[in-house]
């Protein structure tokens, strides 16, 4: 009598299970979920404002009053470093799901239907690809200014691309299958066989992209933040918080090392998520395991 070695589980249960057999990963899950809550909670934790100064409170070390110490305006570090978390954060997640949108929307029509219609969609793709990206977002923030919203824009304009060519390829792989061939031998509707059976079997790699993707554009804020193109006084980030930190950095070096320390830690806890997701969505491995 055979004997089922482990519990049937649905692709994204089976996923789960991977997911936290990944010890490496699923630390990068927690460590992004705590910045996440501490975004959320951290600035109510203390008793100041992040946009308040106090001339008598200058340049203060860490202590039980300021718990990561105040900056050359006295303001307190605690709640600017998680304020300037919320902005980061939510610029790199919204940048990147919009990106996914827009990528796989195009990628997938550009893959699917082919001919003219995927020659066109891929010799402008290859004309903006050519176009350094970092050029494009700080023009586009030299014509709409600083702030969240410039930022995000500044991202999606050409951020898009490397979905859209990751997508296009595997709709280009999948619509070759046994089962859609079948689907369409059986007069399934297109939209029907885009929405039941390519967007199905995408999802996961999809997924896995975009949280590799994020860490790109959180960087990506931290660094037009830092040379002054990103959010503007009293507002914070973690780039901007960099910024000011170096200005003192001999004297004070814990301004700068306090954000640094953040976006290293949320980039590389995000990288190791995405190797893990990776390895937990890749369907080709789910049926390996006894």
């Amino acid at each position: 009598m055979e004997v089922i070695s482990r519990p049937s589980l649905n692709y994204w249960q089976d996923g789960w299970r991977r997911l936290k057999q990944n010890r490496v990963a699923f630390a990068g899950l927690i460590i992004i979920g705590m910045y996440i809550v501490l975004a959320i909670v951290g600035p109510k934790m203390v008793a100041y404002d992040y946009t308040t100064t106090n001339a008598s409170a200058t340049n203060l070390g860490m202590s039980s009053k300021h718990w990561f110490g105040t900056d050359k305006l006295g303001r307190d570090m605690w709640v600017r470093v998680w304020m300037g978390a919320r902005v980061s954060l939510t610029i790199g997640f919204t940048a990147a799901i919009i990106n996914g949108f827009i990528g796989v929307l195009i990628g997938g029509i550009s893959g699917y239907y082919g001919g003219i219609v995927d020659m066109l969609i891929m010799r402008m793709i290859d004309v903006l690809y050519g176009i350094p990206y970092i050029i494009v977002a700080i023009l586009v923030m030299m014509v709409l200014g600083s702030g969240m919203k410039a930022l995000i824009i500044a991202m999606v304009i050409v951020g898009w691309i490397g979905m859209a060519r990751f997508i296009r390829g595997e709709v280009l792989r999948l619509k070759e299958q046994d089962f859609v061939l079948a689907a369409k031998l059986l007069g399934v509707s297109e939209f029907k066989i885009i929405y039941r059976h390519m967007i199905p079997n995408v999802v996961g790699l999809m997924i896995t992209t975009l949280t590799m993707a994020v860490p790109g554009y959180i960087f990506s804020e931290a660094f037009l933040s830092y040379i002054g193109l990103g959010i503007q006084p009293p507002d914070c980030s973690w780039g901007s918080l960099a910024k000011i930190g170096a200005q003192s950095f001999r004297l004070y070096p814990y301004q700068l090392f306090i954000p640094a320390f953040f976006v290293s830690t949320t980039m590389l806890a995000l990288n190791l998520l995405g190797d893990g997701l990776r390895d937990a969505l890749d369907p080709k491995l789910r049926g390996q395991e006894k």
